[in-house]
């Protein structure tokens, strides 16, 4: 059935790994109740993943889009959500960029300077599952959206897509408010 996690072939007890995730059958963390964690694994029918050349995260349209372009980009893993987050995390970070870039491109978004990302801090997130918002054009999200996504504001952290020393400029993110 959606949503119920098999028993390890190892009939041992699954172990936590993050907020009410358990390490399934290949130790990764997967939470049954969690939408985020069944989207991953392609157990909620009507939902469309996008080509996504990682195999760690999923991409998806957000079911209220914010802009004409907004998607969603996801750990398959159970992550809480951004504020858990630690500097070892930027690689994970790093790659949720460039999976949105990426997908943004292939929508044919050239213009990755009208593009707004981030995360909602909590408590103002509607899943309690890491994600990454990506939105274009910025220009065209309505008022409430530009209310939603604010730059930088308390309920809504953005993330930098430019380049510096190579390495990816992430101001004002969750991981270095720690």
């Amino acid at each position: 059935m959606a949503g119920e996690q098999s028993s390890p072939a190892s009939g041992s007890t699954p172990s936590p790994t993050a907020e009410g995730a358990v390490a399934g059958p290949s130790g990764e963390g997967y939470d049954p109740k969690c939408v985020f964690c069944r989207i991953a694994r392609q157990e909620e029918p009507g939902t469309q993943l996008l080509p996504c050349e990682s195999e760690d995260l999923v991409c998806f349209p957000d079911i209220r889009p914010g802009a004409p372009h907004h998607y969603l980009v996801v750990p398959k893993r159970h992550i809480g959500n951004c504020k858990i987050l630690k500097k070892e995390d930027t690689s994970l970070v790093e790659k949720m960029i460039t999976v949105g870039k990426t997908v943004l491109q292939q929508k044919n978004i050239t213009n990755l300077s009208d593009v707004r990302m981030g995360f909602h801090w909590p408590p103002f997130c509607s899943i309690g599952h890491l994600h990454l918002h990506v939105l274009a054009p910025a220009s065209q999200m309505g008022f409430l959206s530009r209310l939603i996504y604010r730059r930088n504001s308390y309920w809504f952290i953005t993330v930098s897509i430019k380049m510096s020393r190579n390495k990816w400029d992430i101001f004002k993110c969750a991981i270095e408010l720690f």
